[in-house]
């Protein structure tokens, strides 16, 4: 389980430095990084899978749509749902949405636990029953200060435990399922490049010629490590973890431009106090794991 908590960490790490990278790349917008996200990461996703040994999973995927076509409509959903999150990552913190997708984020390991607990029927330790709790406190405050969330903010609490059940449900769960997903991203992805018509990088901005590439690698190596996490780690833990995420995505909104607002302090600081539990948690069992060896 050790394993799972550090790649969590780690894609956590990595998605917040790529919420930044959107910054570097202008003249681009938001559909046309997300377009040459696509582009530029499967390739690099093609390479990890391959050398991780997970390729194997993707003719055994094709067999499976061969032989149940009535699976092809759930792989489009699970294509488009994903899609729809790497699109609002890219979208939000150009378009002045960045705190609002942060939220979301704040939100989903609280969507991820209720979820886990009806649909796995998964049970929480005694400090995973306290990071929750302050997190409740958190989300709590900002009901009440605003009355509700932006749509933003509920596509990516919401949308990303649609995902990940429905691919545990038709058995895609896998590294060859994420790139099943992002082959099927690619029409659009294109789609995106074409209109915003910057396809000459280095016209517009020779820096992009490096920055758009290792946009890629970062995207790639990020997905990578949070699907395997999400393969060794319990649905609520894989859950609460992803509290590291979002605050990184606050201080990159933050720096950004975007402003706290006073009362909002009364949201995000239970749950960064959240984070601090988690941390405890994990440093605890990495420290019994190495005890039992």
């Amino acid at each position: 389980m050790s394993k799972g908590i550090v790649l969590s960490i780690l894609a956590s790490c990595l998605f917040g430095v790529l919420y930044y990278f959107t910054s570097l790349l202008w003249p681009l917008d938001g559909q046309e990084i997300f377009g040459w996200r696509i582009l530029i990461s499967l390739p690099f996703m093609t390479l990890f899978i391959c050398l991780s040994g997970d390729w194997k999973w993707v003719p055994i995927i094709f067999n499976r749509l061969r032989d149940k076509p009535l699976l092809i409509p759930c792989v489009l959903i699970t294509s488009f749902l994903v899609g729809l999150q790497l699109w609002m990552f890219m979208w939000g913190p150009l378009n002045g949405h960045g705190l609002d997708v942060s939220l979301g984020y704040f939100l989903l390991p609280l969507t991820m636990i209720l979820t886990g607990r009806i649909v796995y029927g998964e049970h929480l330790s005694h400090l995973q029953k306290i990071a929750t709790a302050l997190a409740v406190v958190g989300v709590a405050n900002e009901l009440y200060r605003t009355g509700g969330f932006s749509w933003t903010t509920l596509v990516v609490a919401i949308g990303y435990p649609m995902y990940f059940v429905l691919r545990k449900k038709i058995g895609i769960d896998n590294l060859g399922g994420l790139w099943l997903d992002m082959l099927l991203m690619v029409p659009v992805a294109l789609w995106f490049v074409l209109a915003g018509g910057h396809i000459d990088l280095g016209a517009q901005r020779q820096a992009l010629y490096a920055l758009v590439p290792l946009m890629g690698v970062i995207s790639a190596a990020a997905g990578f490590a949070y699907i395997l996490a999400s393969r060794l780690l319990p649905f609520s833990l894989f859950g609460l973890l992803s509290y590291v995420e979002p605050v990184l995505l606050v201080a990159v909104a933050l720096l950004l431009g975007d402003n706290l607002e006073d009362g909002q302090w009364l949201t995000y600081g239970p749950i960064w106090l959240a984070v601090v539990v988690l941390i405890i948690e994990g440093l605890k069992h990495v420290s019994r794991q190495r005890r039992s060896i």
